[in-house]
């Protein structure tokens, strides 16, 4: 099975040259070029672990790993890190059910992916037979950031460069990157926002000179993001369980369609459901939700991409983006593998700030429906949640909570749960009517009200020292990384 760029001006390539190289040369992403063939026979996959699923995901898309490895990487992925043995947990409201994708060690979804793509990464330079050291660039908007040195952290043959938006993350997010004590990691907050820095990121990856350089110097790019193939594959899996364990106890019948509802940003997570529903998960409707930042809600409603818009810093900080890359990996699908037009809308984005979808490439996009939360909306929702079912949501769950609700889907939903409300404890106490305090009296006091304890990840993470402190402008992320790595 062979991966080749959605912007149709590189040369195939396995999955294993996919994941290290992160991005395509020609600045597309990496899509697989056919979908694998693969059986979803829900009367053997309810009575799988997690494990095991991932196991059949991974060898279907990776189709140049051996069986050995991938039981290597499964293994390491989702082993004692994890506070829940199933990995994703749920949690049931009616006819809606929050998937739990917070149970690991940054309390976050990336987690599930992020502690895959170390070793995916490290299997794969084997595979090609390189030792360079992989230089593992990363732009976060809080979650990211965290969850990839937490994969990545003192993993042999790697180093991790992580930028964030100094302005926009929360404490809890600031300080576990703060914090991160891996000798391999390099962190690096920015007075930009998040799009700075993936536009940043993005470039770097891309910029021949420094491929160049680095590889005089025995070393080569990857990516962290979800714009690494590696990165998204991963993500599959948690819908193929999820929806197989509801089947396991009767919510659904084996076939029937369901709701997806995400709280998104930068569109993997949502992306990765729509591969799901490729190789075969029935899906309804994929509801995008976003916050105050609505440029998906927009696009979806008009066909017209427009980032021309004032950014805005939220309540709901891990989706204040108004570049979205994944969705460029949706609308090469729905133009018919069309690589031309998606280099035209890429062009027009990046010279323009904008463009408009074709309407035959918008008619296939009738499956997505899409709505946004305001600041006010998401308190109100985490607040109604809590009172009427006694169960507590993070910002970017109330966003997809609250969209579910405006949007009066029908039937069967999964809600893509996506941190806990740990890493926000300041906006979920404002939320409850709770003035919050500082750092980890802020945990105490959520734990006080909502009956819970402190997750072992951020129970000490106030008392460890900060390692890092360096802040630079946008602009000067290529000077910083040439000091920083050559």
């Amino acid at each position: 099975m062979n991966y080749i760029s959605t912007r149709g001006q590189a040369p195939a390539v396995t999955a294993s040259q996919a994941i290290l190289n992160g991005i395509a040369p020609d600045g597309g992403l990496y899509v697989p070029e056919d979908w694998p063939d693969i059986k979803l026979d829900w009367a053997v996959l309810k009575k799988q672990t997690y494990s095991d699923i991932a196991t059949q995901i991974f060898d279907a898309f990776f189709d140049d790993f051996s069986v050995a490895e991938i039981d290597h990487v499964v293994t390491k992925a989702y082993g004692k890190q994890w506070d829940t043995t199933n990995i994703v947990s749920t949690h049931q409201e009616a006819d809606l059910t929050y998937m739990e994708l917070f149970h690991g060690p940054t309390l976050a979804f990336k987690d599930i992916a992020l502690q895959a793509l170390p070793h995916l990464l490290t299997t794969a330079a084997k595979k090609q037979g390189t030792r360079d050291k992989i230089i593992i660039l990363t732009a976060t908007s809080g979650d990211t950031g965290t969850a990839a040195m937490s994969g990545f952290g003192n993993v042999e043959q790697t180093e991790i460069v992580v930028f964030y938006p100094e302005v926009g993350v929360s404490d809890i997010q600031r300080q576990q990157m703060k914090t991160e004590s891996a000798d391999n990691a390099h962190v690096i907050a920015i007075t930009g926002n998040f799009d700075d820095a993936q536009k940043a990121v993005k470039s770097l990856l891309s910029d021949q000179r420094l491929v160049h350089d680095l590889q005089t110097n025995q070393m080569q790019f990857s990516s962290a993001n979800s714009i690494n193939i590696g990165r998204l594959v991963p993500q599959i899996v948690y819908y193929i369980y999820t929806y197989a364990q509801l089947v396991k106890n009767n919510n659904i019948k084996p076939g029937d369609a369901i709701n997806i509802v995400v709280p998104t940003g930068n569109f993997g997570n949502i992306l990765a459901a729509y591969y799901a529903n490729q190789i075969g998960l029935p899906v309804k409707q994929f509801v995008v939700a976003s916050n105050e930042n609505n440029v998906l809600t927009d696009f979806f409603k008009t066909g017209k991409y427009d980032r021309q818009r004032a950014f805005k810093v939220t309540n709901a900080p891990a989706m204040d983006i108004l570049v979205s890359s994944n969705l460029e990996r949706l609308l090469y699908f729905a133009s018919g593998k069309n690589s031309e037009e998606i280099r035209n809308y890429m062009r027009d984005l990046s010279e323009k700030g904008e463009y408009t979808l074709n309407s035959a490439t918008r008619q296939n996009l009738s499956q997505f429906v899409s709505g946004f939360a305001t600041q006010t909306q998401v308190s109100e929702t985490i607040k109604a949640v809590a009172r009427a079912t006694q169960y507590t949501i993070d910002p970017h769950t109330a966003v997809a909570r609250y969209v579910y609700g405006k949007q009066e889907i029908a039937g069967p939903t999964l809600l893509a749960a996506t941190a806990s409300p740990y890493k926000f404890p300041q906006t979920v106490l404002q939320a409850l009517g709770i003035t919050p305090q500082a750092d980890f009296e802020a945990l105490k006091q959520l734990a006080q009200a909502t009956n819970t304890d402190i997750p072992s990840p951020v129970m000490d993470l106030f008392a460890k020292p900060v390692r890092h402190k360096q802040v630079i402008a946008a602009k000067e992320i290529l000077a910083t990384l040439r000091h920083e790595i050559l």
